[in-house]
């Protein structure tokens, strides 16, 4: 009995120890093929890089500013009596936008002209009086002051009526017309905004360090995506006495013209500053560029061999130093030599030594002067 026990108790061990056998050459069969599993190559776009020469210029996002711009209001109550304005119209200097209701004003004038000419005839009669010694120079004084008095009251009321009526500080277009006929204004109640669109301010912000290289009367080149196509050319006419705490920027103001009106305030618009001589750069589409906070780098791509010695395309990260874009692209100063293949899209999945596989059927933008088809 005890005999048959030990031959099942070791026909058991035998075959714990068998199966623990086979699975143990059957785990490490798996990390022997996992060591040397290599991953499918990533499908990438590239591009060959190749030096171009910039010219030396300085970009910036600024707002355009009309350089005189108003909301024209009321500056003294009344109901309007007369609008001669239309919203988008183009209005002159001095013309009359709005006539205030004076009429109650008009009937104090005609009674202080008839005190007026009542206080000159007075005046009159006393200083003969006053010259043959009948009256005193006290009651003289009197008359000819009272005189004074209705002719500064006339004066008064006739400029109450003249402020009634709203005009036009300078020439400009008009905005949208915010007054009805019949409506009671109240003092500084807004009428209309007007503009004057041409020549327009353009306002942006340089750091500080570009300071040096800025001065009054610099051209610049303005665009915007409002206007597809069209560049405009002005001068730096202002540079801002203190830098922003906030964003060590000075700001710069340009000043120039807009034909037709087109550039209106509060637009958005790209400023190209010119401030030095061309130079040599290598430009990539925005795409190539991996930005981080530690450097921006691209991926190269290389001939490399993996641990058993195996050839194969694969990347290898290089930090670059960006200054200036123009389109689509960026420019590379430094980092990148021409001849270099540089990956310009799937980026974000590589790594260091990452297998790629080059498909340049359908490749990122790459144009220094888009036209999008929506602008």
């Amino acid at each position: 009995m005890a005999k048959r026990m030990l031959l099942m108790l070791g026909v058991v061990v035998l075959l714990i120890a068998g199966l623990g056998f086979v699975k143990f050459k059957q785990v490490q069969t798996a990390i022997q093929a996992g060591a040397s599993f290599q991953p499918p190559p990533d499908a990438v776009t590239s591009i060959v890089a190749r030096q171009e020469q910039w010219p030396g210029t300085l970009a910036a996002i600024g707002t355009v500013e009309a350089v005189h711009g108003v909301t024209v209001s009321a500056d003294l109550p009344g109901t309007v009596a007369k609008i001669t304005f239309e919203s988008g119209q183009y209005v002159h200097e001095g013309d009359v936008l709005v006539e205030l209701d004076t009429r109650q004003e008009r009937a104090q004038l005609a009674a202080l002209e008839a005190q007026r000419d009542l206080a000159k005839v007075t005046y009159g009669r006393e200083e003969q009086l006053a010259s043959a010694g009948v009256i005193s120079r006290s009651e003289y004084d009197q008359a000819a002051a009272q005189q004074k008095a209705t002719e500064a009251n006339v004066a008064e009321t006739r400029a109450t009526i003249e402020r009634k009526t709203i005009r036009a500080p300078f020439s400009g277009i008009l905005g949208i017309r915010k007054v009805n006929l019949g409506q009671y204004l109240a003092g500084g109640a807004p009428i209309v905004s007007l503009q004057s669109l041409n020549p327009v301010y353009v306002d942006f912000g340089v750091p500080q360090q570009e300071l040096g290289r800025l001065k009054i009367g610099q051209a610049l080149r303005v665009t915007t995506e409002q206007i597809s196509g069209a560049v405009f050319t002005g001068r730096v006419n202002a540079l801002d006495s203190v830098v922003d705490e906030a964003t060590r920027n000075v700001q710069v103001q340009a000043t120039l013209p807009s034909p037709e009106g087109r550039l209106r305030p509060g637009m958005f618009a790209q400023v190209e500053l010119g401030v030095g001589e061309s130079r040599n750069v290598i430009p990539l589409p925005a795409s190539a560029i991996s930005y981080a906070p530690y450097g921006d780098s691209v991926f190269v791509i290389t001939d490399m061999k993996d641990p058993k010695g195996n050839a194969y395309r694969g990347v290898r990260q290089q930090f670059v130093k960006i200054e200036g874009s123009k389109g689509d692209q960026v420019a590379v100063i430094s980092g990148l030599k021409p001849g270099d293949e540089v990956v310009t899209s799937g980026v974000f999945k590589l790594r260091n030594g990452s297998a790629v596989q080059v498909n340049n059927t359908v490749q990122p933008e790459n144009n220094p002067a888009p036209k999008p088809e929506d602008s």
